[in-house]
């Protein structure tokens, strides 16, 4: 048997904010489309996305969370890994930096390098924008703020290891002139030229001391790996590179297509093949920065979350409301080749309404009703064509060769609009053939039968051809054909018109896409969102009112409670409890055991070693069957979110507070 030709895609990983929204989907689901359609072209694809877990940004937010940061980040990822279960995402492998075999990897990476001369150690001064975790130097700022996000920046000086960057810019740029489709769309190249590559690349700071949540260098363990080394590396750390399982690496790198968010193209075009020839490797195929999904004209980025009034933009709401296919097909026919998209809940709406409910819907609902009505859904074998007949099958026939030259030009859109091609020419042939006029005469039957037939058969290929795309309703239609879905695992067969017996029997379905009232659904949204706005606003409202209706007490009353500074020595979770913690802290000479409802809070590990204040003289209480002698003093907000109260500076645990 011959080997499958490889195909090797991979998405960026994806920094865990928790906050996520439509544009975070749209790399995913191209990178999707692309797998799948490979899959079924007959090629081995490996399908990698992952997400980006280290850095003083993440770090930061974990400690703000009251938490470590794996614990946090945990959390996080398997709500994102959620999200792509419901957008029937088909990766291989989902990679995470905090995984051992990515650390190791990166570990062994660095030290490569840096026995190369690749890497130096020196003292790094510059712009820093925490957010999107880049060093920018004066000139890149624009107004004094980070160029991609628009945010503050601050000048940072620390030891560092810097990569020898700059002694690639001749070989970026022979790059591109050598491999004119190694960067897509052509706009990107010109970009990269000109604001990077002709000014001169400067060395990259690859490593940071003022942080420890990252890799450390294996042989000099002040440092972290930072961000270029460590994320950018999980394109050949998830294959097995460096390890004794290399065997993916082998067989897969290098990855044909690296596919990426055009404010992060300079990571993949430039730094990602300077570290890749600096260890001697091949260089991926194809790097292509799409465009951003806008709304209302404003970006969706990772490190900008948008603030919408109306708009329905989380993933998980938009598939509960209108199913992952409708949700899929906006994605992917929607975003400009290469180009931004924009989103509105009006674009979303009538995008369903026009090509799934009016197409391609009408084309399967019609066609289902009309072999019922006419047949009982049970063709007879007897046929009749007519010049009519050869434009509707020439276009179905060639409907598989126009598809791959799209998808070949990494054009998504075009090819789902050559497939609504096929259903609006499938739709106006009903028109032109009139099976209405022929059913009422009986020497037409045979005719009649032709072109139920060439419905059926266009409705098969179309299926078959949009099973990269949706993923849901091509196995409702080829069922409804009386065709095993689980079965087609390739285009073999839309390569014939005529697959489908002649006796073909047709069951109807419910309505696919059914049609939406747009300006009914558009008001039920914009009330659905406000008044969920209301609820979070009237859960504030309450929770201050809480807060400020204690009563009054004296000064005697306030001195009967003896506040005193504990150091938490350790800390465990209550078994069977979603609230408790059971702490064991020293009050200077005195240790005690303490009961403290602050576990979605505070991850028990991290606990250990603060100080905390504590009320000392409360009579003790058992909670969950535990005694609890004392209670942890903690701040509130009408949000909820909890943060336990410790002194400005370390004083001597026992120290009474006034």
């Amino acid at each position: 048997m011959q080997e499958k030709e490889k195909f090797y895609i991979t998405t960026p990983i994806y920094y865990p904010s928790g906050d996520w929204h439509l544009g975070h989907c749209y790399t995913t689901t191209v990178c999707d489309a692309f797998a799948r359609f490979k899959r079924m072209n007959g090629y081995d694809v490996f399908f990698l996305t992952g997400t980006d877990e280290h850095g003083q940004k993440i770090a930061k937010k974990a400690e703000e969370a009251g938490m470590q940061p794996k614990p946090f980040i945990d959390g996080l990822v398997a709500k994102l890994k959620d999200i792509w279960s419901l957008m029937d995402i088909t990766y291989d492998k989902f990679i995470r930096t905090t995984d051992e075999e990515h650390i190791s990897c990166v570990q062994k990476i660095f030290e490569k390098l840096y026995e190369k001369g690749e890497i130096y150690k020196a003292e790094y001064e510059g712009w820093y924008c925490t957010p999107c975790e880049s060093f920018w130097t004066e000139s890149q700022l624009v107004e004094g703020k980070c160029p991609d996000c628009g945010r503050e920046v601050s000048r940072e000086k620390e030891e560092s290891y810097f990569f020898r960057l700059s002694k690639y810019t001749d070989k970026i740029l022979k790059l591109y002139e050598d491999n004119p489709e190694f960067l897509q769309p052509k706009s990107r190249v010109n970009e990269m030229v000109n604001n990077f590559l002709k000014p001169g690349l400067t060395d990259l700071c690859v490593s940071r001391t003022s942080f420890n949540w990252g890799i450390p260098v294996s042989f000099d363990k002040k440092h972290v790996v930072y961000v270029w080394i460590d994320a950018l590396s999980n394109y050949i750390s998830a294959l097995g590179y460096l390890s004794e399982k290399d065997e993916n690496f082998q067989k897969y790198w290098p990855a044909d297509l690296h596919m990426t968010a055009k404010e992060i193209i300079r990571f993949h075009a430039i730094i990602w093949p300077a570290i890749l020839m600096a260890l001697d490797l091949p260089l991926p195929k194809q790097v292509y920065g799409h465009g951003w999904l806008l709304i209302g004209g404003d970006k969706m980025s990772k490190s900008k979350t948008d603030k919408i009034k109306t708009e329905l933009v989380h993933p998980v709401a938009l598939c509960d409301r209108y199913g992952s296919d409708a949700v899929r097909y906006f994605l992917l026919r929607e975003i400009p080749f290469g180009s931004d998209g924009i989103y509105t809940n009006e674009s979303l709406l009538k995008r369903i309404n026009t090509d799934l409910a009016n197409d391609l819907g009408n084309l399967v609902n019609r066609t289902q009703a009309m072999i019922e009505k006419y047949f009982g859904g049970t063709l007879p074998t007897e046929r009749e064509s007519a010049p009519v007949d050869e434009e509707l099958i020439g276009m179905a026939s060639g409907l598989y060769g126009k598809v791959c030259s799209a998808m070949d030009a990494l054009n998504v859109p075009e090819a789902l609009t050559e497939i609504f091609r096929v259903v609006q020419r499938a739709n106006k042939y009903v028109d032109d053939t009139a099976p209405w006029a022929l059913v009422k005469d009986e020497s037409k039957r045979a005719r009649l039968a032709t072109v139920m037939y060439n419905l059926a058969e266009t409705l098969r290929i179309v299926a078959v051809m949009l099973k990269p795309y949706l993923t849901k309703s091509p196995d409702i239609i080829l069922g409804s054909l009386g065709v095993d879905a689980s079965a087609v695992m390739n285009f073999d067969s839309v390569k014939t018109f005529g697959v489908l017996p002649l006796n073909v029997t047709v069951t109807k379905t419910p309505p696919l896409f059914p049609r939406i009232d747009i300006q009914k659904e558009l008001a039920e949204v914009e009330a659905l969102v406000l008044a969920e706005k209301k609820e979070k606003e009237k859960k504030v409202e309450i929770k201050v009112e809480e807060q400020t209706q204690k009563p009054e007490i004296s000064i005697d009353d306030f001195a009967k409670v003896q506040l005193k500074v504990a150091t938490v020595l350790e800390a465990e979770e209550v078994p069977k409890s979603d609230k408790l913690l059971k702490l064991r802290v020293k009050i200077g000479n005195e240790e005690r055991q303490v009961v403290s409802g602050i576990k979605k809070a505070y991850a028990p590990e991290y606990l250990i070693g603060k100080q905390v204040v504590m009320v000392t003289n409360l009579k003790p209480v058992k909670l969950r069957g535990i005694e609890s002698q004392g209670m942890i003093i903690c701040a509130e907000n009408a949000e909820g979110k909890l943060a336990f109260l410790t002194p400005e500076v370390a004083i001597e645990d026992g120290s009474e507070i006034f």
